[in-house]
Formats: structure tokens, sequence, C-alpha cells
């Protein structure tokens, strides 16, 4: 008597899993800025359609966190090979970074809903956000450094994405801290700092060795062009985590004994996230042009095309946290401006990314090859 066979698993299905790598928590990251940006917005209802996105967002983020780890399960080669690939291991930075714009919903979204708990979960969950933000930009260096193969003619602003998280991390620290005791606030103000410190430095020496690499050997291919929008991530979120630390700074300063310091920390903050705000939007110009450069010669849609949105998300945040502090109303007015571009170009990238997902052409970029 012959067996009855089992029914063969959906092609389909495995495919997903199988090409499923970390580069999709950059659609969470994007998703995520969007939704924190509008309630900026003085128009009737974007508050609304922001706390809406922030509901898809996490919903994205429990989805991919799922397949991930079905991938690790059933695909172990797979998954073992992107911590060597040269570029895909870069996206495992985009896990915590999606998270955090997660936790950061829960204080713009959550708190006027559910109150000091949801300030409690923040805080929970963003002791999880640093420790992965933290590892992330360890271990993928010590990756690049022993087994992966690099060269500075093939370097791309993809290299930042590792150690951006910790600074995206310190910026959540001083978004959740005011919304806690100044004895609960504290410890998120130190770990700010120090995530902030392994980060920023690192980011500033990495876009130093890409503007030489730039210099010496020109733009990279279009595949990977919209990648030149990747170094404002670092340097618009550096600006956006000092500020929001050094405006969280005096309460938690004084129960460390330290109260007399709290007009540093808040002038540094506001000085700090200026100078990074400036250089973050000569870079920004930067980008647009090479950007319609590479239009100019046809620039294919893939994954990477979120990196135009979290960027800008993160410098048109900062742009509002300057207005805030700074009493100025020009930059609340650019911010309102930038945040018109965010959404069209949210639009734009969540469409092709739906696209590309139904025809599985975006899960078939993304199978890395198996090791040997």
């Amino acid at each position: 008597m012959v067996p009855a066979r089992l029914p063969a698993r959906p092609a389909l299905h495995a495919d997903v899993i199988r090409g499923f790598t970390p580069n999709w928590f950059t659609a969470v990251m994007g998703t995520g800025i969007v939704s924190l940006t509008l309630p900026h917005l003085p128009v009737a209802g974007a508050a609304a359609a922001g706390e809406a996105l922030w509901w898809l967002n996490m919903t994205l983020l429990l989805l991919f966190t799922v397949l991930s780890a079905a991938r690790l399960i059933l695909y172990p080669a797979e998954s073992r090979a992107t911590l060597h690939h040269p570029a895909q291991s870069m996206f495992l930075g985009a896990v915590p970074m999606g998270l955090a714009t997660v936790i950061n919903g829960l204080i713009v979204f959550g708190v006027p809903h559910w109150g000091d708990g949801a300030a409690q979960v923040a805080r929970t969950l963003w002791t999880l956000d640093a420790l992965l933000a933290a590892a992330t930009g360890l271990l993928v260096p010590y990756l690049m450094f022993t087994r992966q193969d690099h060269a500075l003619e093939r370097m791309t602003a993809l290299w930042l994405l590792p150690v951006v998280a910790s600074e995206v991390a310190a910026a959540s620290a001083g978004l959740i801290a005011p919304h806690l005791g100044a004895a609960q606030a504290a410890p998120l103000l130190v770990g700010g700092y120090v995530l902030f410190a392994l980060s920023v430095p690192i980011a500033l020496m990495l876009i130093t060795i890409l503007l030489l690499r730039l210099a010496q050997h020109k733009l990279p291919g279009a595949e990977v062009g919209v990648s030149m929008f990747l170094p404002l991530g670092p340097l618009a979120t550096g600006a956006l985590a000092l500020l929001q630390l050094g405006h969280a700074a005096p309460p938690a300063l004084g129960t460390l004994g330290l109260a007399d310091l709290a007009p540093v920390f808040s002038g540094f903050g506001l000085l700090g996230g200026l100078i990074l705000w400036g250089f973050g939007g000569w870079w920004l110009a930067l980008a647009a042009l090479t950007t319609r450069r590479y239009v100019r010669g046809g620039l294919p849609f893939n994954l990477g095309w979120w990196g135009l949105t979290f960027p800008l998300g993160v410098f048109t945040a900062a742009t509002f946290a300057l207005g805030e502090q700074s009493h100025l109303s020009g930059f609340t007015h650019l911010g309102w401006a930038l945040t018109g571009v965010l959404a069209g170009l949210w639009i734009m990238v969540a469409a092709r990314t739906l696209r590309g997902a139904w025809n599985g052409s975006l899960f078939a970029a993304g199978a890395a090859p198996r090791l040997p």
C-alpha cells in the first residue's frame, strides 16, 4: 500500500519566507516616522491619520517579526548568509529602528488614550530596543571586519544603518523621559546620552569616509542611488536626540544632584541640535541633486526606496523640535512643508512596495545566497 503524500507547501509561501530579509523593516521605519510627524500639521484629521498609520505600523512590525522568525527556523542557511552578506546585513539596524517608531507612538498616541500606563510600557520596550540597537551597532561592524568582503570603491551609505539605531533609541529616551517620574527618567537620560555616543561619532566618521569614496569613485550604481539620502538620517536623528534629551534633562538631573547643570544640558541640546540640523540640510540638498541625476538615467525600484522616508522624516521631526524650543515660527512652517513632501513620498513608495510584494519580485530580489 502506497502511503498518502502530504500536500506540498505552496511555493509562493516558501518564496516569501525564504526571501524575507531585514530590508523589509525599513518599511516599518518609514511608516512609523510618517505617523509621528502627521499630528504636527494644523489640518483637521491629520492626528487621526497619524494614529491610523501607527496601528498599521504595529501590524507590520508584528508580521515582519513572525516572518523573520519563520525564516530563521525553516531556512537557517539563508539566515546565516544574511549575516555574511555585505549589504543585507546592514539592514539589521532597521529592526530596532522600526521598533523605536512604535515605542514613540505609545507616547504620542498611547498616553492621551491610556495615560501613564502607556509610558510605562514604552519604557519597558525601550530597554529592549536599546539593547538591540547597541548589539547591532557592535555585531555588524565586527562581521564587516572579520567575515565580509568590503572595499572603499564599493562603499555605500548603507554602512550607516547598523550604528544609527543607537541614536534613534537615544532620541526615544528623550521623548519618553518627560512622561515618567524623575527617578525613572534619570536612567533613560543617562542611557540616551550613552547611546548617542555609541552612534553619532561613528556615523560622522563613516560620512567622512563616504565623502572620500564619492570624490574618488563618483556616485554608486543606480540600484543603490537612493542610499544617498541615508546620511541625512544620523545627522537629523542626532539633532533630534540632543533636542529631546536636553528638554528632558532638568527634572532628571535633580535626582542625580546635578540640578545646576540643567541649563547647560538644555542649551547644549539646542545648540548641538541646530548644528547637526544645518549639516543635515546641506546633505538633503546634495541628496536631492544626486537623485535628480539618477532619475534621468532610470532609477529602478527596490526596498531601498524606503531610504527616502525615514531620513527625511527624522529631519522633519528635528525641524519641528527646533521650532518648539527656539520659538522661531520659520522652523514650524518648514516642518509643515516637509511633512507634505514626506507624506507624498510615503504614498508613492508604499504603493510600489505593495505591487512588488504582490507579484513576488521583492521577495525574489531579497533571497540571499547560501553559505558554502
